[in-house]
């Protein structure tokens, strides 16, 4: 796969990245062969902006048992417009569109900082200074390690997207922090069923206080979501109105305890694999 394209950097707002992402030309240069489902690496180009995205096709999901058939594209660009309500912009630029294996989700790529170090195993019973503890993992030859994420506002304000979305897969290699010191989530297909399926790494503010700035920023997302505003009209186009009542049903849980949820104990809280 060659290396991945950026939109130039001559002032193209986060508008403009939308129109290249619905309009532009599609060209499959590859395609990301860990995926469970059909994730394509592709070059966009639109009235002579260029950039680099993925396209996941619909004809490309696989089947689950517990979402509808041919509903993941839907639900990641739900995630984007969720994300976008709360104005922390963490999920990349995502539209729904037609491409060449039909329609499918389209999101502008992101390339990742390698080194930004949000995730960590140590072997020490308790994580360090800056460090949140997720879970004790067996790694080789019968050892434990401890597995831990960063004590970072940037996946604290992520741990509260994902209780509202409902997101069921949030792994370590679906995090993407970049240079610049910006945070983005993927993969949010597996989101905003009615039921409780909430399976995160970032569990390591569980039960703690929100900050007042998330119950702020759910506020607002409670207000966009009344019946007719805009949210609530986009939302009703890409999930059923179930799930749309539950993400209404989620914010106000939130601001009700005031409090990051906790794992339920009835299915597997965590991932897997984790990273």
């Amino acid at each position: 796969m060659s290396a991945p394209e950026r939109i130039p950097p001559r002032s193209v707002t986060p508008v403009d990245q939308l129109t290249v992402l619905a309009k532009g030309q599609l060209t499959v240069r590859g395609r990301v062969r860990e995926a469970s489902n059909a994730v394509l690496y592709c070059g966009i180009e639109y009235e002579g902006v260029s950039a680099s995205c993925v396209y996941k096709p619909v004809a490309g999901e696989r089947p689950l048992w517990d979402f509808p058939d041919g509903t993941l594209a839907q639900r990641e660009v739900a995630a984007y417009e969720i994300s976008e309500a709360t104005g922390w912009g963490l999920v990349p630029p995502t539209v729904l569109r037609d491409g060449p294996y039909g329609e499918g989700m389209c999101q502008l790529w992101i390339e990742a900082d390698a080194d930004a170090g949000l995730l960590a195993l140590v072997e020490d019973e308790e994580p360090g200074e800056g460090w949140k503890p997720v879970v004790l993992a067996e790694v080789a030859e019968g050892r434990t390690a401890l597995l831990v994420h960063a004590d970072d506002e940037r996946l604290r304000r992520l741990a509260v997207l994902d209780a509202v979305i409902n997101n069921a897969d949030r792994k370590g290699g679906h995090l993407l922090p970049t240079a610049d010191g910006k945070l983005y989530g993927i993969d949010h297909g597996v989101t905003f069923n009615a039921e409780d399926k909430l399976r995160t790494l970032l569990w390591g503010w569980a039960g703690d206080p929100l900050t007042s700035e998330a119950l702020e920023v759910l506020a607002r997302v409670s207000g966009a979501l009344v019946e007719g505003r805009p949210l609530a009209t986009r939302l009703a186009e890409l999930i059923t109105p179930a799930e749309v009542d539950a993400v209404r049903a989620r914010v106000t849980a939130l601001r009700t305890t005031a409090r990051h949820p906790q794992p339920s104990g009835e299915w597997p809280a965590i991932p897997w694999p984790p990273v």
